[in-house]
């Protein structure tokens, strides 16, 4: 193992996959000579050359739309969108074409293709470079949807999204480049110790048991997983109370079936998100825990989301706006509460 950030990671299994496929090729603005707008792509360009590390013109629909012909001839291309809201202007070759072309063709042609791009607040983007747009993508059938929260989920979830024979959206908070975590020795490392490389893919459409617990189940994906498993481990120290956390982690399809047996072990569950409120992806868990385990219930499903607002630029302004551990920490309380909850533990 070794601790790397979530940026390392993206970065070094690009390059480990483009060396086992020589059919992976790498498409987006400035990620060539510039080595990419987060430097993601940072030496690609040098080993792998221009032919598998193509800098586009700045054309989202045009480049998304020939990433989908070359998916269709045989490659498997990884297009860069420089951010989620950019990616609007493509929206008609993603949901249009990308996500139908299986299905309309009887099943003879396939979109082997992966659309990576960063979304989410916190960064002084401003209103139209601050989004999320999770619920848009999750909502097509033909798209898989993921949202990795951890460097080894980011690093397994995109080697399978590049093996996969469908098209893929890859969901990365701007917010987790930075961050760092434990992640399997990538293949040229292993195979230097003299061992085979690991399987480390984390199958598409799994959730994950970021922590184990029996008081309260907390549900989230993307960035928020990382503040949720923060929260979870302060009130069990603090308080005594013990909350399991569940990452999504795959949106499209989503496992229901974890989130469903987590609730019906703790009875109680609050969902966070940073997205607005309506018509999310919290609203389809919380929805999917409602049909899967209402009589396990002891209490209403609480939701934790973003200010329904275009998100501001001013930084305390937009720091207002966003989900906070604080929200989450009234939330959970507030629920326990509802269910009577007694912790076992008297704060210190």
């Amino acid at each position: 193992m070794a601790v790397i950030t979530y940026r390392q990671a993206l970065h070094d299994t690009l390059a480990e996959e483009m060396r086992r496929d020589q059919s992976v090729v790498l498409m987006g603005e400035e990620i060539g000579q510039f080595e990419g707008s987060y430097k993601i792509t940072a030496g690609l360009l040098k080993e792998f050359g221009p032919e598998r590390v193509i800098d586009t013109p700045i054309a989202e629909e045009g480049f998304v739309g020939a990433a989908i012909g070359a998916a269709m001839l045989g490659l498997r291309p990884v297009v860069e969108i420089m951010t989620v809201n950019f990616s609007l202007l493509a929206l008609d070759q993603i949901v249009n074409h990308a996500a139908k072309i299986h299905y309309m063709f009887g099943g003879q042609a396939r979109v082997p293709m992966v659309l990576r791009t960063p979304e989410g607040g916190g960064q002084q983007l401003a209103a139209t470079h601050s989004q999320n747009f999770s619920s848009w993508y999750a909502y097509i059938p033909g798209l898989k949807v993921v949202a990795p929260s951890t460097p080894a989920d980011a690093r397994g979830l995109l080697k399978s999204a590049i093996r996969d024979d469908d098209p893929v959206i890859f969901l990365e908070n701007l917010a987790l480049y930075n961050t760092k975590g434990d992640v399997p020795a990538m293949g040229s490392e292993a195979s230097s110790n003299g061992h085979a490389p690991a399987d480390d893919t984390v199958q598409i459409g799994t959730a994950a048991v970021m922590k184990e617990g029996t008081d309260l189940t907390l549900v989230a994906y993307s960035r928020m997983s990382v503040v949720a498993l923060e929260v979870a481990r302060r009130l069990e120290q603090d308080q005594g109370i013990s909350i399991e956390v569940i990452d999504v982690r795959s949106l499209r399809p989503l496992d229901r079936q974890t989130l469903i047996e987590s609730v019906r072990k703790t009875s109680r569950c609050v969902v966070v998100e940073e997205d607005w409120y309506s018509y999310g992806v919290g609203a389809e868990l919380v929805a999917s825990i409602q049909e899967g385990a209402f009589d396990y219930l002891d209490a209403p499903i609480r939701r934790v989301a973003q200010a329904e607002i275009p998100l501001p630029y001013a930084k305390v302004m937009e720091q207002a706006a966003l989900p906070k551990a604080a929200n989450l920490v009234e939330a959970i309380k507030h629920t326990l509460e509802a269910s009577g909850y007694r912790s076992r533990r008297t704060p210190a």
